[in-house]
């Protein structure tokens, strides 16, 4: 109940955020992000596809395609509660599917394994300095990232983090936590 009340609170503070304010912060998070040596050694990275009210997630894909990187997007399967990365080369290669949610099209893109992503952005609405989050719900994160063994990161505004997100065993922490003003090695166990 605490989390979707939390979801709920988030989803409300980001759809009243200033666009200019939301502009910088946007700018200085892809900066922040791009400077990092595990975005700049990473060759394979998994991206979503931002709605409206959260972090610009497509300014970021153009970028990564400027440096040549591969970049994957997920793909939803709510009949078993799955995602998996499908590798995106165009905007063109996207549908609106439910909820307005952009997906890749299935027939216009190819699956790439766990193993073979480098870095995966993960996204959220809330934060901790733990790396734990709390999502849109539905888990579909927490599962892929329970198998795979690459670089997580996520990115978030300042309101975005508070003190101690609360997490179950099932919740899969990020490693690296960045904000318009830091870049944070995050650990579970504190």
């Amino acid at each position: 109940m605490e989390k979707s009340r939390l979801r709920s609170q988030m989803k409300q503070l980001l759809s009243q955020m200033d666009l200019e304010q939301k502009k910088k912060d946007d700018q200085a998070l892809h900066d922040a992000l791009i400077a990092c040596p595990f975005w700049q050694k990473s060759e394979t990275i998994g991206l979503t596809l931002s709605t409206a009210h959260e972090i610009d997630t497509y300014s970021l894909i153009k970028r990564a395609w400027e440096g040549k990187k591969q970049v994957v997007v997920p793909k939803c399967d709510p009949s078993k509660k799955q995602l998996t990365f499908r590798q995106l080369t165009s905007f063109n290669q996207l549908e609106s599917v439910y909820y307005g949610l952009m997906e890749p099209i299935v027939e216009k893109t190819e699956a790439v394994k766990h193993e073979d992503i480098d870095l995966i952005i993960v996204p959220g609405l809330w934060f901790d300095s733990r790396g734990y989050r709390i999502g849109h719900g539905g888990g579909y994160y927490d599962r892929y990232l329970s198998q795979y063994k690459g670089m997580t990161a996520a990115l978030a505004y300042n309101e975005q983090v508070i003190d101690l997100v609360p997490n179950e065993d099932y919740d899969q922490p990020v490693q690296w936590l960045i904000t318009p003003q830091s870049i944070r090695a995050c650990q579970p166990n504190k």
